[in-house]
């Protein structure tokens, strides 16, 4: 009898084009000879895969901008990175600061869709953190391009939410929407406790910024724009599972943030967790909750002075006739205000989002709390921005990595209730943000 002993082996090596060559080398061992077989192949395709970079453009390069793109400018995975805005000085200075060969500076108007179409023509995905109100031109421009989107605030119009795979049912980017602090990791808050209720009855939003400057009394730390069109707006609620609006800054109440921030008055304000966490879409994965409440924490003060503003009409955003020339009144208001960048680092204070989740956990009465804060002055030393801007930055940025990275590959639109929500908190510890989590019995 002939016995034949047969053996496998793998080896591995490169070609002079780098490609990785596995070779499965198989002999067996007849009669005193040795019979080998060769079987390889090139996994280069893989590797390329595996190694895809992206083309980034970070559009509006203020407190929030900055911060994304200061992150996005250190991932290995971000080939070149176009920072645009129609004041470009911010940028120029992080470009200089960073001295990193892949980063460049551009000016552009967000409002002209021609300028839009030539910026994004070549580029793998653009996070838009300028105002709402051009947000949709944005996204419509990215749809033509086939460039992943990325936001900081909602895009669609309320009545889109319900199915917003209709409004983009052929849409071959990813459209990530409502990614920030609040909304974004507020909401990733809310899916993450919920997952952990058996039932949920209410989720609770709390946002609040405690910033101080020296010499100024009157300002904003993040788009003056859109803090003053929040506190004018009529404010959405979702109670017993019907929605309904209620005038701007009403039901006051005290509420006891977690310090360092402590009791503050808070105010029902138009934000866009309300509205998402309502939607068709995204409510059964928050367990069918059905009250959802959103709360700004502001001076009673600046309270009052937005109320006085809104009669006047100074809130207004419809142009008005002055002395034969037409103005917005919300604009003059703006122009009036001084810049967050300018304000940086005199800044001192803290700001915080929070989220309490109420439901049933195994027959029991129990709410999920989550927050996180971060300093002003931290948020300076560390990225020369606020603690709002480093919030909204670091969560549009997490977001976009993930879809740079390959973690998000869903085409069409999503919001942050999609994401997977430990991959998305696991990434907030790794970019130096502190989670608090607090569970609490409640019968």
């Amino acid at each position: 009898m002939i016995s034949c002993t047969r053996v496998m082996k793998c080896l591995a090596f490169r070609t002079n084009r780098g490609n990785k060559i596995i070779a499965q080398i198989c002999w067996a061992r007849y009669a005193g000879f040795t019979i080998f077989k060769l079987l390889m192949y090139d996994d280069s395709q893989e590797t390329n895969k595996m190694t895809n970079k992206m083309k980034a453009i970070q559009l509006g390069c203020g407190v929030t901008g900055l911060v994304c793109a200061e992150h996005l400018a250190k991932n290995q995975n971000v080939e070149a990175l176009t920072l645009a805005d129609i004041r470009i000085d911010d940028a120029e200075d992080l470009a200089g600061r960073l001295s990193n060969d892949k980063i460049s500076v551009q000016k552009v108007d967000a409002r002209d869709g021609k300028a839009l179409k030539r910026l994004m023509k070549d580029a793998d995905i653009v996070v838009s953190s300028i105002s709402w109100m051009l947000n949709h031109k944005v996204m419509d421009v990215a749809l033509q391009t086939g460039t992943n989107y990325v936001d900081f605030s909602l895009t669609l119009d309320w009545d889109e939410l319900d199915d917003p795979k209709k409004f983009h049912k052929d849409a071959d980017i990813t459209i990530l929407s409502c990614v920030g602090s609040d909304p974004g990791m507020t909401d990733v808050f809310a899916r993450y406790s919920a997952d952990q209720l058996d039932q949920v009855d209410r989720i609770r939003i709390t946002d609040s910024d405690i910033g101080l400057a020296d010499g100024c009394d009157f300002f904003s730390v993040w788009s003056p724009n859109d803090l003053m069109d929040e506190l004018g707006t009529p404010a959405g609620v979702f109670r017993n599972g019907k929605w309904d609006t209620i005038p701007p800054l009403h039901e006051r109440q005290i509420y006891e943030f977690p310090q360092p921030i402590g009791p503050l008055p808070v105010y029902n304000t138009e934000h866009e967790e309300t509205h998402i966490m309502a939607s068709g879409i995204i409510n059964p994965l928050l367990k069918g909750v059905k009250n959802v409440d959103f709360r700004l924490g502001i001076d009673d003060n600046l309270a009052n002075i937005a109320r006085v503003l809104k009669k006047t009409g100074m809130l207004n955003s419809d142009p008005v006739d002055v002395k034969g020339v037409k103005v917005v009144p919300l604009d003059v208001l703006v122009a009036l205000m001084p810049h967050p960048r300018d304000l940086i680092d005199r800044l001192r204070g803290f700001s915080i989002v929070n989220v309490e989740t109420t439901g049933m956990q195994k027959g029991k009465k129990k709410m999920i709390k989550m927050w996180v804060a971060m300093s002003h002055e931290k948020a300076y030393r560390l990225y020369k921005s606020n603690g709002t801007g480093y919030l909204v930055g670091t969560g549009g940025a997490i977001g976009a990595e993930m879809i740079i990275d390959g973690e998000i590959s869903q085409k069409g639109l999503m919001f942050p209730e999609q994401i997977p929500a430990k991959r998305f908190l696991d990434k907030m510890k790794e970019k130096g943000l502190e989670i608090h989590e607090q569970s609490i019995d409640l019968q």
